[in-house]
């Protein structure tokens, strides 16, 4: 992970947008994207640790999370890239199991968009 990348998740726990438990959890997925050969910077996961640290705020504050819309665009490129999809539902599934907070479904394709750019980045694409 780049510095410019850690210093947006420090800002946002330092600013008390995430709690240290969402900064902390998101940073370990990262740091596992990275050491599976993704390019994890913030140029290529900046909008990814955002959308992710956010989600999860909302979802252990309670509040609702924004509904994602499924249209045939959203599918088809999901289709195109089940790993993404398949990854998005495993870090909804170590969220749960790490801070009492799955991911719904709408979420979840929204990080598989984000995962699937990731992908674009990344050498072993």
């Amino acid at each position: 992970m780049d510095a410019r990348l850690a210093l947006r998740i420090r800002t946002f726990r330092d600013t008390g947008q995430v709690s240290r438990q969402v900064a902390d959890f998101v940073t370990a997925e990262l740091e596992a994207l990275a050491a599976e050969g993704a390019t994890v910077t913030e140029d290529t996961a900046g909008m990814l640790t955002s959308h992710l640290m956010t989600a999860l705020t909302r979802l252990l504050d309670g509040r609702a999370v924004e509904r994602f819309p499924t249209d045939g665009q959203v599918a088809s490129e999901l289709d195109g890239h089940p790993e993404a999809v398949s990854r998005a539902r495993s870090v909804s599934a170590r969220a749960q199991r790490a801070l009492g907070a799955a991911l719904p479904e709408s979420e979840i394709n929204f990080l598989g968009l984000h995962l699937a750019v990731l992908a674009r980045y990344s050498p072993a694409s």
